[in-house]
């Protein structure tokens, strides 16, 4: 019997291992240390049954299931395994869980992070629109200069000894603010020359407003460009409409074309959203790509479950297949030399984030805030509108500490139910705003969200395993 393949990644998490056929690999993922092996037939077997039966029992299994497999290659791979255990690759245990509590305590008060919601209105009507066409269950209004200059030294002044500060431009719609925007980025370069920091921007848009001007400006200061797009014209115009009901991907598509060829593709995302009406998210992927866009995401809708775009446990299936054909997909296009980038799909098997993000996740409450256009401050955009959740406000700094403390709490070990689950080092527990709008606490989590992201992670590393057998 051959040896055991194997990719590995320098991480740990906890005692247990997944085991998975996907791409026509046999996969076996190592929770504990991040390793990713790929395996025969044989092996997989070996290693399924490894824990639960004694080398006797596995070795009478093998030989009656396998007429080509000696004792002597079953012995050698009993070997190999205790090897990789010994070696921390393999059965390797779970050292993270007793330090989970106090990682965050290491950044406590330091801000990395601030999405700036520089206008709450839109200048379209989506109907899935969880931000209420932008109101947030609030007032139309737009951010002032002072507001968002106000914010940037709030950043600034809790961001610690961090140099890279990240600031997101969102709403509603960003652009219907775009002279705010213009000063803010020229206010934030004046800063980071005195303080010795370094502002990194993206802006969302819907694309309506992208005009020359929109263009050279995104190209010259924003790292990112995230440009909203579900794909088919049947289905964009189906949701992503105006306030007189008529689609806008005529609109917008050919501004994004240009904005892209002006970025030189990179740098950007062509972000789509997925409902009830479009569980075949994958034909949208394909319109996109057939636009000339490389650089994709196509994200599950946020909605109230009772919403006619909300996805059902009958689009579960085909969402699941969708994204096993799209790792497919990819993969033929990567071995074509025409690759694109899905966002979902974007892992380092060899490196990985550290052990911090993937046990204490994204950092919303604590590194990561939103800044609503009065200065408010929340957890982060998805809990903008829900009083309970509001930190302070960047004139006086978060007086919310309760709040605060929730999330700086909130972590993958505190949510038992992630316990078992193989996944729960690469989700980190998974989104706060998702699991309290499911389950009413941000230690909870949202089901159907967790059965997407495990098909996402086993695609994503199967196809990365596939990439690099092929090297």
């Amino acid at each position: 019997m051959p040896p055991i393949g194997g990719i590995f990644c320098e991480e740990r998490s906890d005692t247990m291992i997944h085991c998975y056929k996907l791409g026509g690999l046999n996969i076996v993922l190592d929770i504990c240390s991040g390793s990713v092996h790929v395996v025969d037939e044989v092996a997989y077997d070996i290693i399924e049954m490894y824990e639960n039966k004694s080398q006797t029992q596995i070795l009478d299994e093998i030989l009656a299931k396998y007429d080509h497999v000696t004792t002597e290659e079953v012995q050698e791979c009993f070997t190999q395994i205790e090897d990789l255990k010994e070696n921390g690759k393999l059965f390797s245990p779970d050292t993270f869980a007793p330090m989970a509590g106090t990682l965050k305590q290491k950044t406590a008060g330091v801000i990395k992070a601030l999405c700036l919601h520089v206008a709450h209105t839109c200048n379209l009507n989506c109907s899935y629109c969880f931000a209420s066409q932008g109101e947030y269950q609030g007032e139309r209004a737009i951010m002032s200069f002072e507001v968002g200059k106000r914010a940037l030294d709030f950043l600034i002044e809790n961001s610690g000894t961090r140099r890279n500060l990240e600031v997101d431009f969102f709403g509603g719609e960003p652009l219907m603010n775009f002279d705010v925007v213009k000063q803010l980025v020229a206010y934030a370069r004046e800063r980071e020359k005195e303080c010795g920091k370094n502002f990194r921007f993206t802006l969302t848009t819907n694309g309506v407003l992208i005009d020359d001007d929109v263009i050279d400006f995104a190209n010259r200061e924003m790292h990112n460009v995230v440009l909203s797009l579900d794909g088919r014209k049947e289905i964009h115009d189906r949701f992503r409409v105006d306030y007189a009901g008529k689609g806008s991907w005529d609109r917008i598509v050919p501004k994004f074309q240009k904005l892209v060829k002006a970025r030189e593709g990179r740098n950007y995302y062509m972000r789509g959203t997925f409902t009830h009406a479009n569980p075949d998210f994958l034909k949208d992927i394909e319109q996109m790509l057939s636009l000339g866009f490389t650089e994709l995401s196509m994200e599950p809708v946020v909605c109230a479950p009772d919403s006619p775009s909300a996805l059902t446990q009958e689009d579960l299936p085909i969402v699941l297949q969708q994204y096993e054909a799209l790792a497919q997909l990819m993969l033929k296009r990567h071995r074509e030399g025409k690759p694109f980038t899905f966002y979902h799909y974007m892992i380092d098997l060899k490196g990985g984030p550290c052990i911090y993000k993937r046990v204490s996740g994204c950092g919303s409450g604590t590194e990561y805030m939103a800044v609503t256009p009065w200065g408010d401050l929340y957890p982060c955009h998805q809990f903008v509108g829900e009083e309970r959740f509001k930190l302070g406000d960047v004139f006086h700094g978060v007086s919310n500490h309760e709040i605060q403390d929730e999330f700086a709490a909130c972590n993958v070990y505190s949510r038992p139910e992630c316990h078992d689950c193989w996944a729960k080092l690469y989700c980190s527990g998974g989104c706060a705003a998702n699991a309290y709008h499911a389950t009413g606490k941000i230690t909870g989590i949202y089901q159907y969200g967790c059965e997407l992201f495990r098909k996402r992670m086993e695609c994503a590393i199967m196809l990365e395993a596939a990439k690099a057998l092929d090297e």
